[in-house]
């Protein structure tokens, strides 16, 4: 035992005197390990940012169920949105609405409109219309508008009205801001007459849809569009009573609507998803990516340290030292340089992720795109200690196993 720790104490001043003596090489080794860590929990948050966004965005909704017509799909047409494929929306709401168990059923509708602010220059957003009321909207600044009246039991007499809210993005592009006036239409022609005034500002529906949108109340949205004979949306979310079983409600509303499909948030997910296969590919493919780039940049580094002291280690060879010291010395710089670089790296990881999320947010429309975790972090810190001492001790073993003259 005494002799084993006193070749552990000479492969350790072997090492520290290595380091020592390349303080340069050393940091920099340092720094490449910090990067190739930072690079595959950057990869792998976006990777997991991917796969999990749209969940959290359905989680988020704070709804039960989701009543659609058949397949929902997301349209590209005017920057983005769904299909709205469920006719008859106001009926089909209050008749679910009805059901025991069921809170309330609240229709939504997304249709491309086209805003300006009066100057003649008009753009098209993706238009949300809800009924109000309730927690369907979150709104950040300003009111929400005060239900649908003009609806007016399906007679579309009742007062109008003429108010709209906005998320920041929508407000920051048309440089307006609560209290200030829009013009909202399916038309152009209908937009220059319809006047509506922005009383509040919500993310609620921007983070759904991933773009900038118009919330305004369901029926004037429908006038507004031309679409009040058919009174389509995209979905009619519903609420349950606190003490009602979910999949008891689902099961006794298919039986009740057989034509509609009824689904929970995970299921309506997997529905919306179901022809985006390449979305969640390529977020199982920045995860492996990243664990294979993380391994390959790592091992490499660490090779590239060892072999640049050959010439060193034929000297110690030449003078007696055991091959044993060498690579126990070359394995004691791997875990130093790992360990160094692998803290680093985790320790740039978050910053870096806020940054990068940032910037993912500004381009797509996403928060949380970037999700680093526990499990992330620790991986890359591991694969760094782990990979770079592997490498190292390969890379020292087959230097031991080369005569010294050859390398003198």
């Amino acid at each position: 035992m005494v002799r084993w720790l006193a070749r552990l104490r000479t492969a350790g001043e072997i090492t520290v005197s290595q380091l020592r003596h390349h303080k340069l090489r050393l940091g920099m080794a340092i720094v490449g390990i910090a990067l190739a860590v930072l690079a595959m929990t950057l990869l792998a948050g976006v990777g997991m940012g991917v796969v999990e966004t749209g969940e959290q965005q359905f989680e988020t909704a704070d709804r039960d169920l989701w009543v659609t017509a058949g397949e929902t799909r997301i349209t590209p047409v005017g920057g983005g949105g769904f299909e709205n494929t469920l006719y008859d929306s106001r009926n089909v709401s209050a008749a679910i609405s009805e059901h025991e168990g069921v809170r309330n059923a609240v229709p939504l509708a997304f249709e491309t409109v086209y805003v300006g602010t009066g100057d003649g220059e008009f753009r098209t957003f993706v238009a949300t219309g809800t009924t109000g009321g309730g927690s369907t909207v979150q709104v950040t600044d300003g009111e929400l508008f005060p239900g649908d009246p003009h609806y007016a039991d399906g007679t579309y007499e009742g007062d109008r009205t003429n108010e709209v809210v906005i998320d920041e993005e929508t407000a920051r592009q048309l440089g307006v801001d609560v209290g200030d006036t829009i013009h909202v239409g399916g038309s152009y022609a209908v937009a220059r007459e319809n006047e509506v005034t922005v009383v509040g500002i919500s993310p609620t529906f921007e983070r759904m849809l991933g773009t900038p949108t118009v919330v305004m109340p369901l029926s004037e949205l429908h006038q507004a569009t031309g679409t009040t004979h058919t009174e389509p949306a995209t979905f009619i979310t519903v609420t349950l009573e606190d003490d009602a079983d979910p999949e008891t409600v689902q099961q006794d509303l298919e039986e009740t609507h057989p034509e509609y499909e009824i689904r929970t948030n995970q299921e309506q997910l997997d529905a919306v998803l179901q022809e985006q296969v390449l979305v969640l590919a390529a977020g199982v493919t920045l995860v492996i990516l990243a664990v294979g780039a993380g391994i390959a940049l790592t091992a490499n580094l660490l090779a590239l340290v060892v072999y640049q002291q050959r010439r060193a280690f034929a000297v110690l060879r030449a003078q007696g030292i055991s091959a044993t010291l060498l690579i126990a010395s070359v394995v004691g710089q791997g875990i130093a340089i790992g360990t160094l670089g692998g803290a680093l790296g985790v320790a740039l990881s978050s910053p870096s992720a806020h940054l990068l999320d940032r910037l993912a947010s500004a381009v797509v429309g996403f928060d949380g795109l970037v999700q680093l975790s526990p499990t992330i972090l620790a991986g890359g810190f591991l694969i760094a200690v782990g990979i770079g001492t592997l490498s190292a001790a390969l890379t020292g073993w087959r230097i031991s196993r080369t005569p010294p003259l050859e390398l003198l």
